[in-house]
Order: structure tokens, then sequence, then C-alpha cells
């Protein structure tokens, strides 16, 4: 079945050619930039609906956006932890939207940009009426930081959607990445979903696309 065979690409993190370009619902391979934001009041019209991607700076939020969008320079990455500023908005059609928000918790950033970020971070979470869920990157090599977990709790406090994509698991062995996932899952606290993901290789990417297709419900005519 479609699923045994997702489970197995999920599972080996090698996908054959014909996997890779699957039939989605929605055209994610059509997403476009659109703008960026350096407040609240900079971003598109609230409507429609969107999904933000967050995480800390090195957590990888770029990369698994292109690897969702199958470009490889749709968001930008940088060697450089921390040097995105603004709230990126990019279109997947006329009221579908993705969402790179800033990078947070590098301690190469002045506070005083710390500061500004958490102040419109904490406006968009809040008061963003088109945010449908959030997307949580979280490298799998490490215990979820602070931020993490903070977020994990915003999103549970304000019954908003989370799916936390535990990233970089192409570093890990299949055996450690497995580990991973469940003490992941023992951990944390939280009616939300968590996956392994690699941006380098695809794993996991089905289920990552799955989950924003039941995200974004259809809108009525």
């Amino acid at each position: 079945s479609a699923e045994k065979r997702c489970a197995i690409i999920a599972k080996s993190g090698r996908r054959s050619r014909s996997t890779r370009r699957f039939m989605t619902s929605i055209p994610f391979q059509q997403t476009v930039f659109q703008t960026s934001a350096a407040t609240l009041n900079q971003a598109p019209a609230d409507n429609g609906q969107e999904v933000a991607f967050c995480g800390r700076s090195n957590a990888g939020k770029s990369s698994a956006l292109n690897r969702l969008t199958q470009q490889k320079r749709l968001a930008r990455t940088s060697r450089t932890p921390g040097r995105t500023q603004l709230i990126n908005f990019f279109s997947v059609n006329e009221d579908k939207r993705l969402v790179d928000l800033p990078g947070y918790g590098y301690a190469k950033v002045p506070q005083s940009v710390k500061q500004f970020w958490q102040q419109h971070l904490d406006a968009y979470l809040r008061d963003r009426r088109s945010l449908v869920g959030l997307i949580l990157l979280v490298d799998s090599r490490h215990p979820p930081k602070p931020f993490d977990l903070a977020m994990m709790e915003w999103a549970n406090t304000a019954d908003l959607q989370l799916h936390v994509l535990l990233t970089k698991a192409d570093k890990l062995s299949k055996n450690q990445g497995q580990q991973a996932l469940f003490k992941f899952r023992q951990s944390a606290r939280g009616s939300f979903s968590s996956q392994l993901f690699s941006a380098a290789n695809g794993l996991g990417l089905p289920e990552l696309t799955e989950t924003l297709e039941r995200w974004f419900t259809p809108s009525e005519a």
C-alpha cells in the first residue's frame, strides 16, 4: 500500500526516483516568495491560512522549506545562524502561505536584536488570525532547548496545532534516530505530533506533507 511504501522510505532514509516527486493535493512546488516583514503591520493581509516554521537559528528551517517546496533557493540559508531578522512569507496559492519565522536563541545575536525579535514573534503568534499551525524544528541530535519547550507549552495552551520535526536525522544511524524520536516523545508534553526529518535526503517528507495538507483545509467558495 501507499502507507507501507511511505513507512519504508521514512525508515530507510532512501527514496527511489519514482518517489522523488510524489503527488500532493497542494502544489507546494509552486510556492513563491511573497514578502518580508520586520513588524506585523508589514505582513500580508491577515486572511486565508498560514503555517509557520519556527525553531532555533541552527535548526534548519530554511533547508526544510526548500526541501518541502523542491526548490533549492526559495528560502535563503546562511552559514551564520541568526542572520535572518525578518518574518518571511511564501505564497503557496492565493489563500495559503508558509512563513519562516526568525531563528531564535543564537548567542552571537546582540541582546537588543533578540528583544526586538521576541517582541514581534510574540505579536505574530498571539495576534495572527490566519495562523493555523506551527512546525517546530528541533535538532534530533540534542535534547529540546528551553525555547523549544516554551513553544510546545505555548502551542498547547493556545490550542494551536503543532508538529515537531526532529531535524538532521541523516546524521544519525537508523537505530539512533528511532531512539531520539522515542526519547523525545517520552519527555515532551502536549497534544502534538512529531517525526524524524532530514532536509538533506528527504527522510520524513511524505509525513510532513500529509500533516500540512490536513491543516490547510479547503477554503469555502
